[in-house]
C-alpha cells in the first residue's frame, strides 16, 4: 500500500487517511478525559477525594496539555510524517500500561508527603507523560491536514471540535457506563488497547514498513499492563477475607469477614463504614447505635424518619423494626444490593431514594419528627450538607420539636478543631438548641433542634447493645463537648472552606488507613 509522504513533499491526503486522522483525533480526545477522571479514581483509595486530589489532578492534566501542545507543534514543523505522532500515541499507551501495574507503588511512595504535595507528585508521575503525549495529536493534525492558509481556521476548527466530541463521549463513557461495572485498572489498561490499536491500524493501512516495530512495541506494552491488572490489588490484611469488591461511582466498595467469621465489614475506598455481627444479625459500630438512640432520646414521639445516608441498611431498618416510617435517600445505587445481600437489609421496609440528600430536602414538604444524616464522601461528610443553607433545608422538613441527629468524624484539639467549632456554630444560626456527643474515638454527633433546652427525654437501651459498644456509647452519652466559636466560622454554600483546614485530620486518617493495607 502507499506510503505517506512528509508534507514538505505533499499537500493533500488521501480522503480515506484524512477520514482516520480525525477518528484518531476523536479517539485521542476521549483517551484524555478517561484518563483525567480514572487517574483520580485509581488514586482514590490511597490519597481520598479531597479537593486537593481533584485539584492536583486537574492541575496536572491542564499543564501536560501545554506541554503537548507545545511538543506537538514543535515536532510537526520538523518532522512532518503522520509516522512520528503515532507513534507519540502508541508510546503513551504503553505508559498507561506501565501506569495500571506502578499505581500501588507510586501512590504509597507519596503518602510520605502532605496531602496536597503527594497528590501533584502522584498524579504528575503517573498521568504527566500519557496526557501531554495525546495532546500532541491536535497541533500536528492541523499542520498536517492545511493545505494553504486560507483554510487554516477551518481545520483547527474542524480538529477542536471532533476532538472535543471524542471528550464529551469519553466523559459520559467513564463517568455513567464504565466505572460501575470495571474495576479502574481494568479500564485504563483498555484505554491503552484501544489507543495500541489505533497505532497499529495507521501502520497497517499506511506505513507499512513500521507494523513490525509498533506491534512489538505494544505486544510489550500489553504483557506490562496485564500483569498489573492481573496483580493483586489493595491486599487485605491477614485476619480478614474478602467477599465481595465492586466500583462504583462513588468510590471503591468491598466487604471482608474476620477468618473466624464473628464480624463482616464494609468498606469504601479501604475507610471501615460498618462493622456487623453475621451471627446475632447486629452492628458492631458505635455509630449506629447513637444515631439511632440519640434521635429517639431527644424527641418526644418519632412515627416518621428521614435517613440521609444509607450506609449498609443498619439505622434504617433499626427504625423499621420499630413501626416507624422510614424514608431513606443514598446517593450510591451500588450499595443497596450489597446491604441485601451482606448486611439482612429489607429495601421493602424502607421507602427508598436513590440520590443527592441536599435535591431531596429540597424538593419536597414531607415534615419529620427526626432526620438521622450518616452521609460519608471518602472520610468527611459531603461539604454541601454541612451548610447553613442545608441545615435550614433540614430545619423546615422537621416537625417544631423535631430533631436532627448527625455523625461526622472531628477533633477538638485547638489547632484540628476547624471542623467541629464550624458545624456547631453554624448549627446555632439555624436551631434553637445544639448538643455535641463524642466519645473519643473519632465519632462525634451533633443533635439540633428548636426545642428552648435539649434534654434526654429517655435514656437509651444500652443492655441492647453489644458488650463491646456498651463502655464507648456510655461514654458517647455522657460526653457532651464544647467547642470554641472562635476556632470556626458559620459555613455558607457560598464559603465553606472546611477541606482546606481539616486536610491535616482527614490526611492523617487516610495515611493511616492505607498504611494498613499496603503490602509487606
Amino acid at each position: 500500500m502507499k506510503t505517506v509522504p512528509d508534507l514538505a513533499r505533499s499537500q493533500s491526503l488521501p480522503a480515506g487517511l484524512r477520514r482516520y486522522l480525525y477518528f484518531t483525533a476523536a479517539v485521542t480526545g476521549g483517551a484524555i478525559m478517561i484518563v483525567e477522571i480514572l487517574g483520580a479514581k485509581l488514586l482514590a483509595p490511597y490519597v481520598g477525594t479531597s479537593h486537593f486530589v481533584w485539584t492536583a489532578q486537574i492541575a496536572i492534566t491542564l499543564v501536560a496539555l501545554a506541554a503537548g501542545y507545545a511538543a506537538g507543534g514543535w515536532l510537526v514543523d520538523r518532522a512532518p510524517r503522520l509516522k512520528w505522532i503515532y507513534a507519540a500515541i502508541l508510546l503513551a499507551a504503553i505508559y498507561l500500561c506501565v501506569t495500571v501495574l506502578l499505581i500501588e507503588r507510586t501512590a504509597y511512595a507519596c503518602l510520605r508527603f502532605r496531602l496536597a504535595v503527594g497528590s501533584l507528585m502522584a498524579s504528575a508521575l503517573l498521568f504527566f507523560a500519557p496526557l501531554s503525549l495525546l495532546a500532541m495529536v491536535g497541533p500536528f493534525f492541523v499542520r498536517i491536514v492545511t493545505v494553504s492558509v486560507a483554510n487554516v481556521g477551518a481545520n483547527v476548527g474542524r480538529l477542536s471540535s471532533i476532538s472535543t466530541v471524542g471528550s464529551v463521549v469519553g466523559t459520559v463513557l467513564i463517568g455513567y457506563v464504565i466505572i460501575p461495572h470495571l474495576p479502574n485498572s481494568l479500564t485504563m489498561y483498555l484505554t491503552a488497547a484501544v489507543l495500541m490499536a489505533v497505532t497499529l491500524a495507521y501502520f497497517v493501512g499506511w506505513e507499512r514498513r513500521g507494523v513490525g516495530p509498533a506491534a512489538t512495541a505494544a505486544l510489550l506494552g500489553a504483557a506490562v499492563g496485564l500483569a498489573g491488572v492481573l496483580q493483586p490489588v489493595l491486599r487485605q490484611p491477614e485476619f480478614t477475607t474478602e467477599l465481595f469488591r465492586g466500583n462504583s461511582n462513588f468510590g471503591l466498595m468491598q466487604v471482608t469477614e474476620s477468618k473466624d467469621g464473628a464480624h463482616r465489614y464494609y468498606l469504601n475506598d479501604l475507610l471501615t463504614q460498618n462493622t456487623y455481627d453475621p451471627a446475632t444479625r447486629q452492628s458492631v459500630s458505635l455509630f449506629t447505635y447513637m444515631l439511632h438512640d440519640l434521635a429517639q432520646a431527644y424527641t418526644p414521639a418519632i412515627s416518621n424518619v428521614l435517613c440521609i445516608g444509607l450506609g449498609v441498611g443498619i439505622v434504617p431498618s433499626h427504625f423499621a423494626r420499630e413501626k416507624v416510617r422510614v424514608d431513606a435517600v443514598e446517593i450510591n445505587p451500588a450499595v443497596v444490593p450489597l446491604a441485601a445481600r451482606f448486611f439482612d437489609f429489607k429495601p421493602e421496609q424502607v421507602n427508598l431514594f436513590i440520590g443527592d440528600g441536599r435535591y431531596f430536602l429540597n424538593q419536597g414538604d414531607q415534615r419529620y419528627e427526626a432526620i438521622v444524616v450518616d452521609a460519608f464522601l471518602g472520610e468527611s461528610p459531603p461539604s454541601h450538607l454541612m451548610t447553613q443553607e442545608a441545615f435550614r433545608a433540614m430545619q423546615r422538613r422537621l416537625q417544631p420539636r423535631g430533631v436532627l441527629v448527625m455523625n461526622t468524624f472531628g477533633e477538638f484539639a485547638a489547632g484540628r478543631d476547624f471542623f467541629c467549632a464550624s458545624v456547631e456554630k453554624t448549627l446555632k444560626t439555624v436551631f434553637r438548641s445544639v448538643r455535641v456527643h463524642a466519645a473519643g474515638n473519632g465519632n462525634v454527633f451533633f443533635v439540633a433542634s428548636d426545642q428552648p433546652a435539649l434534654e434526654m427525654l429517655r435514656a437509651p437501651n444500652l443492655d441492647a447493645m453489644p458488650p463491646s459498644v456498651r463502655g464507648l456509647a456510655q461514654m458517647a452519652l455522657d460526653g457532651l463537648m464544647q467547642t470554641d466559636p472562635e476556632h470556626g466560622r458559620v459555613l455558607t454554600d457560598d464559603y465553606n472552606p472546611v477541606d482546606f483546614y481539616d486536610a491535616a485530620n482527614r490526611e492523617g486518617l487516610r495515611q493511616r488507613l492505607a498504611a494498613s493495607y499496603r503490602p509487606d
